[in-house]
């Protein structure tokens, strides 16, 4: 969870010292873009590496790695660091990038280890209470980084990452035993093993079909990025308010996540995560009309509620579906379809928000996730008609 909120913090952080360095809705369409390129370009590989590895070694490494990024963005939003707006600002696109490299390993190393630390019998439960360990991390973090940036230097909120991350390097190495590898690369060479993983996926029309509706949704539904802009230009409201904003849509998927814990969804899972997906794009486009703080706050917690249904409903698929020694290379692939998608839904956002203006393309991003759903539940039969 301490990483979670320090993670959860930095893209509060660097959106609102972005967008005040710079003015830009372009520049945080293209932070989005810059930490992507890597993470895509290295999940497959990432995911052999991971189903190779120690995990337990893996993630502490990961990690180790992750805090020399925040320290280095520690320096550049120095004022301390004497150098011109526009360099300041292809250092961060490149430490951001980094980011991208670490998360392609992070990322499916988590998710498998996670289902070496229980018996199968208790997966599904160990889902939720990890996704609801996730989103405590991720409504906090947003939240303190919103509130101390109101109050502090950019530099000494990053310095509180940094601490939150050795916490967790701490905590990992001391209290987690290593686990056995499962699975040895040396019998099978790596492009075989990441098409091993694909033909997993592909196979998997349920599991499939939900990876698609989620990315489409996500790219064109999400407005993460260009949350620093509806803050100060359209809701004109401080770095405290933004961060309350960026935390609303976790704070749904919490509550959510939490009531499905205690009641689970019995029957037609699918038909009911398509039409999740459909209310979040509902939620975005009423975020997007919105004027008023209380209602744009209103609007992002119930879209995280919907969220929360399908992120549950993913979840259970993958940790039914897929067997311990794919999980590296099929959580990779789902990295490329889900985790990607959010970054690269970012870029979208800050293009489509530079070219259309900022409340259009919402509204757009919006209805083009009432469409996907539609689309889904039209032609992809195999997940409309999903139960477990």
């Amino acid at each position: 969870m301490l990483f979670t909120i320090g993670m959860k913090m930095v893209p509060v952080l660097l959106g609102w010292y972005l967008y005040n360095l710079t003015e830009s809705k372009l520049v945080l369409g293209l932070v989005g873009l810059s930490e992507v390129i890597p993470a895509i370009l290295l999940a497959l590989p990432a995911g052999v590496k991971v189903d190779s590895s120690d995990k337990k070694s893996l993630i502490i490494k990961s990690l180790i790695f992750y805090t020399t990024v925040i320290t280095g963005l520690i320096i550049t939003t120095s004022e301390l660091f004497n150098i011109t707006e526009e360099f300041r600002t292809v250092i961060i696109f490149i430490l951001v990038g980094l980011t991208g490299v670490i998360r392609a390993y992070i990322s499916p190393a988590f998710s498998a280890f996670l289902a070496q630390l229980v018996t199968k019998e208790e997966l599904v439960h160990a889902a939720s209470v990890n996704s609801m360990t996730w989103l405590i991390g991720a409504i906090v973090g947003p939240t303190i980084g919103g509130f101390l940036i109101g109050y502090f230097s950019m530099s000494f909120v990053f310095v509180i990452v940094v601490i939150l991350l050795v916490l967790s390097i701490f905590f990992i190495g001391y209290f987690i035993l290593p686990k056995p590898v499962t699975y040895d690369k040396s019998k099978v060479r790596t492009w075989e093993s990441v098409r091993e993983g694909l033909d997993f996926v592909w196979n998997q029309k349920a599991l499939f079909g939900a990876m698609s509706l989620d990315m489409l949704a996500v790219l064109f539904g999400g407005a993460v990025a260009i949350l620093p802009v509806f803050a100060k230009d359209i809701l004109a409201v401080g770095p405290q308010s933004f961060g309350l904003l960026m935390s609303a849509t976790y704070a749904g998927n919490f509550l959510a996540i939490l009531f499905l814990t205690k009641f689970p969804l019995k029957g037609s899972q699918g038909f009911k995560l398509i039409y999740s997906i459909a209310g979040f794009g509902v939620c975005m486009i009423v975020f997007a009309l919105s004027e008023s703080y209380i209602l744009s706050l209103v609007a992002l917690f119930v879209s995280g509620l919907f969220d929360g249904v399908s992120v549950i409903i993913r979840g259970t698929i993958f940790q039914i579906l897929v067997p311990d020694q794919l999980r590296g290379r099929v959580s990779s692939v789902s990295s490329i379809f889900i985790n990607s998608s959010n970054e690269l839904g970012q870029f979208e956002s800050g293009v489509a928000a530079a070219a259309m203006g900022t409340v259009p393309s919402v509204v757009f991003g919006g209805c083009m996730t009432l469409l996907v759903s539609s689309i889904a539940y039209f032609k992809i039969p195999a997940l409309k008609n999903l139960k477990y």
